[in-house]
């Protein structure tokens, strides 16, 4: 007998008009002035572009992290992760942060930066377009800012056709 498999979660695709709804929900929330900007690489790249714009930071550095894929599926999930790229501490200390990615799914990506940018001295906040609190590793632990919440798969404008899983607009729910 073999095991039952979960139906592939169901996706959204997004158009630009809907990111810069998403954006223009953030923006009013922010409680703070922000004076450096962590944007993780690649998810966080246009949202943190378009958001840094908004808000007039010019202080925008990125973060890529990977976490090793090699030690078997089921402890995936509690790997270390690997800086591949990082600010300097110089770069970080003192300033109030806003890191930026697409989604917080497991939270793994986003929380290994934040603890990083805190450890060297910044006072993080982390900002997602979506959270999907199903997924996240860390219980009640969310994101300091938000746009929407979802379990579904997000497909955002910049992703369609691109990569293994091409996808073509017309499938899917929208937003």
């Amino acid at each position: 007998m073999q095991p039952k498999s979960s139906p592939p979660p169901r996706r959204i695709f997004l158009t630009w008009e809907d990111v810069d709804r998403l954006i223009d929900r953030l923006v009013p929330q922010f409680n703070r002035e922000f004076n450096a900007m962590v944007i993780i690489t690649r998810g966080g790249m246009i949202p943190g572009g378009l958001m840094a714009e908004a808000m007039n930071i010019t202080h925008i550095l990125t973060a890529a992290v990977d976490f090793p894929a090699e030690i078997g599926r089921d402890r995936q999930l509690f790997a270390w992760p690997e800086f591949i790229q990082f600010p300097s501490e110089d770069k970080l200390i003192g300033r109030s942060t806003l890191i930026v990615d697409d989604v917080w799914g497991s939270g793994r990506t986003i929380t290994a930066v934040k603890n990083r940018v805190s450890s060297a001295g910044g006072f993080p906040e982390t900002c997602v377009l979506h959270f999907n609190p199903y997924r996240t590793l860390f219980g009640h632990s969310k994101p300091d800012y938000y746009a929407d919440v979802t379990d579904a798969r997000i497909i955002y404008p910049w992703e369609i056709a691109r990569g293994t899983d091409r996808v073509m607009l017309g499938e899917g729910d929208r937003l």
